[in-house]
């Protein structure tokens, strides 16, 4: 069943061009996820779709299914300002969800004889399991106070709010803007699980790389005003799109050759052009043309120069740290080392930003000191961003930082140059920042604080709003980065490539070093869960017969074998598959047929992998 259908949409800005005659279906089951580069368009082409902006052009349409109900999450949504957090998750057309905010009002009045006639229309309407998924929605997303009013919640409080009455909802098609910002690891994970079900079909912008591979079945990409499909995960993805690349690289190669041929006939041709001439200069413009098209991903490479740094870094002594009854930090102490990796998780409120703003002596300890070495020269990336005046332009804010900046190789970039590596040109380096996006702001920032030479970074939730080509070049960054650093995020993908180790803060005050990535550590905690429920099972499961015990062990075990068998074959399946697809000469019928088999293979390996999981449960 087709959800929605975009046919030749189109969007600029003056002259500049974010997408043209972009046409793609989306059908049940889809999750797709849209991938570009910040400030191609990707937040503008969501809100095209859901109406807020329309599309250019006469022949542009864009036509959901009426039959089905659709919700669009924001990246920054929107609520009646004069609401509580109760009255904003149960403000929906929803008759059950209608009935359940009725049925809660009559509680908080204590009218008896209302809570009784809900109580019985909540029967007929079998809603009682809605009411359970709200409640459990609601803790899963630490939305506690339902009592507070909308108008004093953070960003990060209203996205958390307006996910919660996205799922409580249940529509059958969501699109969604950004989704895991401002959520926790554990709220990320729970996400992740809850949009992989198989009845939600889905649109979404995200730059959670994991959250990617896990949860998509197809990526779309715009790139230079054009958009390619690829169908599978994130990592089929890269696959793919590396094979594309070397096959424009190819012709490039040739139109380029061509280029030159033409452009030097074109200058040796006399001035008196007759009708064949005027052809070959026509024909020459096309190839000029088409060769310009192939616009190669610009280049953003970080070279900055980081500051000698001496043999006194930075030094935590038995600080502690509480807000009333709650404790941040309880007598902790740490020295950090040269080069140090390292990784800060928690939930959220568990104190992270206040402990780094301890560490930067922003913020003073209730006890204990925090020493910092004499050469330590801290980049601090927050999450508030970087104070910019919204009419200033962006080369204005870059020289108000620098005119210039020292590169490793012991040269100098000016100001433009440097934006220019920052993906910035210079027709770009004239807007003022209140024309920029999101990501793009992000991304002025970043600049800000890495062109300061520090010898100590610290990066506060780095990937909100940034592109995932961005993300990357960071990464390869920090890879190289010759000081310490400490990041806060809830990035998976970004912490298990960056750091060596992670401080966990529980948000009881107590912080521990765990020495691996994170998804090491994340793995070891559902293994002790696990082995947590199994020890419990075994206290109170009953004594059974010795010989059929045993008896049906063996019959699991040998289950457990065959599946496994079928497994490994099934995965040599899909990875012959895989390779298939770089074959360049593919037609588009083969690639849809490869596309086919090789989705049921995934969904057979899943299904085979959930009744491991289960017997091998059963066998204890």
């Amino acid at each position: 069943m087709q959800y929605l259908k975009l046919e030749n949409v189109s969007k600029s800005y003056g002259e500049k061009v974010l997408f043209d005659k972009l046409n793609f279906t989306i059908s049940k089951g889809q999750k797709i996820a849209l991938i570009a580069r910040n400030g191609t368009g990707k937040s503008t082409l969501l809100r095209v779709i859901a109406g807020e902006e329309s599309p250019e052009g006469e022949t542009a349409k864009i036509q959901f299914n009426k039959e089905i109900s659709t919700i669009f999450l924001k990246q920054e949504p929107k609520f009646d300002s004069g609401l509580n957090v109760l009255e904003a998750i149960y403000n929906s057309d929803n008759p059950t969800i209608q009935t359940l905010k009725a049925y809660q009002t009559a509680i908080e009045q204590k009218d008896e004889q209302k809570i009784q006639e809900l109580i019985l229309k909540i029967d007929n309407l079998k809603a009682w399991g809605l009411d359970s998924k709200i409640k459990e929605t609601l803790s899963k997303l630490n939305i506690n106070d339902l009592s507070q009013p909308i108008s004093l919640l953070s960003g990060g409080q209203l996205k958390r709010v307006a996910l919660a009455r996205i799922i409580i909802e249940e529509p059958e098609f969501l699109i969604l803007d950004e989704p895991t910002n401002h959520l926790d690891l554990d709220m990320v994970e729970w996400l992740e699980e809850y949009l992989s079900n198989d009845k939600i079909t889905l649109l979404m912008v995200t730059h959670d790389r994991y959250f990617l591979e896990e949860v998509c079945n197809e990526i779309i990409e715009i790139d230079n005003g054009n958009l390619y499909s690829y169908r599978g995960s994130y990592s089929d993805y890269l696959e793919k799109k590396a094979a594309r690349i070397a096959n424009d690289a190819v012709r490039q190669d040739k139109l380029k050759q061509l280029y030159k041929k033409e452009l030097d006939w074109v200058r040796r041709m006399p001035s008196g052009r007759g009708t064949k001439a005027k052809s070959r200069v026509q024909k020459f413009d096309e190839i000029k043309s088409d060769y310009r098209s192939f616009n190669k991903e610009d280049e953003m490479k970080i070279h900055v120069q980081a500051s000698r740094l001496g043999g006194k870094i930075l030094e935590a002594h038995n600080i502690s740290k509480s807000f009333g009854d709650i404790k941040i930090i309880d007598d902790f102490s740490y020295k950090f080392r040269k080069g140090e990796r390292l990784g800060i998780v928690g939930p959220n409120g568990a104190g992270k930003s206040t402990f780094i703003k301890m560490l930067t002596k922003e913020l003073r300890p209730d006890s204990g000191k925090i020493v910092v070495g004499e050469t330590v020269n801290f980049g601090y990336y927050n999450q508030d961003g970087l104070s910019m005046g919204q009419d200033q332009r962006v080369i204005d804010v870059v020289r108000e930082v620098a005119e210039y900046i020292p590169l490793d190789s012991g040269k100098k970039l000016t100001a433009e140059q440097l934006l220019e590596r920052f993906l910035f040109p210079r027709p770009q380096q004239q807007v003022y920042v209140s024309k920029l996006s999101g990501g793009e702001r992000r991304r002025l920032y970043l600049l800000t604080v890495l062109m300061a030479n520090p010898n100590f970074l610290i990066l506060d939730e780095p990937t909100n709003d940034l592109d995932i080509i961005t993300l990357n070049i960071l990464e390869d960054y920090l890879m190289t980065f010759q000081g310490c650093y400490i990041i806060i995020s809830h990035d998976r993908f970004l912490l298990d490539k960056l750091v060596e180790h992670l401080f966990i803060l529980d948000g009881k005050g107590n912080v521990k070093d765990y020495n691996g990535k994170y998804s090491e550590y994340r793995i070891l905690q559902k293994q002790k869960a696990i082995e947590s429920t199994r020890e419990t099972s075994v206290k109170t499961k009953p004594e059974t017969n010795s010989y059929e015990d045993q008896k049906e062990q063996k019959k699991l075990k040998n289950k457990v074998n065959n599946l496994e068998k079928k497994i490994a074959n099934l995965e040599e399946e899909k990875k012959t598959l895989e390779n298939k697809f770089l074959d360049p000469n593919l037609d588009l019928e083969t690639i849809q047929e490869y596309s086919k088999k090789l989705e049921e293979i995934k969904n057979s390996i899943e299904e085979m992998e959930m009744e491991w999981m289960e017997l091998s449960e059963q066998m204890g």
